[in-house]
């Protein structure tokens, strides 16, 4: 087993609350039985399967105002490793609606994008973290950039933009989970692996989106410089490829779902940790992953199955 530390990246944070109901209903005042709260985010639920498979993990995101403060707390409080960049917006608040018999509900607050400063301290942090020789080359380093990110195509964060360049051009793993603009401008540079669902696959295609997922993967290998991708679609088939190989696909096992939520995310990490950490191919990874990532659906919580 190699030495991994991977740095997982959350751009859009989330303090968030989770209210336990007997029932509810539309347009009706509703008391909850208990609430809880977590810090989400995807980079978040990564770190913490990420430590559950014996992965040495720091998250590192930005926080802001009181919601930031009790986002801070809770991860002190689990003793994740953790690297905050202070933002003058308050980090976004959100709550989940739970209740016995019903899917989950997420109710997410709006985006508050990174400033300038928060940015630059960031891109500093990880340019310091990349090593350039000696000791620190027997610790591999993996970065996970994960979920969405605003202001992600912006001037003020070119140069957090430019870490990442070098990190690739370095020749260090980086991993992609997310979609928009990162997605876009991460799939034209030599990325390790590149995660996403199904419908984010398909946005990356315009008037061709509509053909076939394994298609679509053969024509990605031929299209841009990533290393190997992964596409998922819930409980429906998983689709990955490599360059040099061709698509193939496996089917996840069958689970009674109770929340499908950061699903993905515990996918992401169990892929990462077999890749890197235990040099597994890409074929043994993602068998290995879907049915941690099935277990989760059919748990509350995320990584807490």
């Amino acid at each position: 087993m190699v030495p991994v530390h991977t740095l997982t990246f959350t751009g859009n944070p989330l303090a968030e609350t989770t209210f336990e109901y007997a029932a509810w209903e539309a347009g009706r005042t509703q008391r909850a039985r208990s609430a809880s709260f977590q810090m989400g985010g995807k980079g978040i639920n990564v770190a913490k399967m990420l430590r559950r498979l014996g992965v040495q993990t720091t998250a590192l995101s930005f926080l802001g105002g009181a919601s930031g403060e009790r986002c801070r707390r809770w991860l002190a409080e689990r003793g994740l490793d953790f690297a905050g960049f202070t933002t003058r917006e308050a980090t976004r608040e959100g709550f989940v609606v739970r209740c016995p018999g019903r899917p989950d509900t997420t109710f997410l607050g709006v985006d508050t994008p990174a400033d300038a400063e928060a940015w630059r301290e960031a891109a500093e942090w990880l340019g310091a973290a990349l090593p350039v020789g000696g000791a620190e080359e027997g610790r591999r380093l993996v970065l996970a950039l994960c979920g969405s990110v605003p202001g992600w195509a912006d001037e003020t964060s070119a140069v957090f933009r430019g870490i990442i360049d070098r990190w690739i051009a370095r020749e260090r793993p980086v991993c992609v989970d997310t979609y928009g603009a990162p997605l876009a401008w991460c799939v034209e540079r030599a990325v390790s692996l590149v995660k996403v669902n199904a419908d984010e696959f398909r946005s990356l295609f315009g008037a061709e989106a509509s053909g076939e997922v394994d298609d679509l993967l053969s024509l990605a290998l031929e299209r841009w410089p990533v290393r190997a991708w992964v596409v998922t679609d819930g409980a429906g088939p998983v689709w990955f490829a490599e360059v040099g190989g061709r698509p193939e696909r496996r089917n996840p096992p069958r689970v009674v779902e109770v929340s499908a939520t950061g699903s993905g995310d515990v996918m992401m990490a169990c892929l990462i940790e077999a890749l890197f950490a235990r040099g597994r191919p890409l074929a043994a990874a993602v068998e290995e992953a879907m049915p941690k990532a099935a277990a989760n659906a059919a748990h509350p919580g995320i990584a807490e199955f």
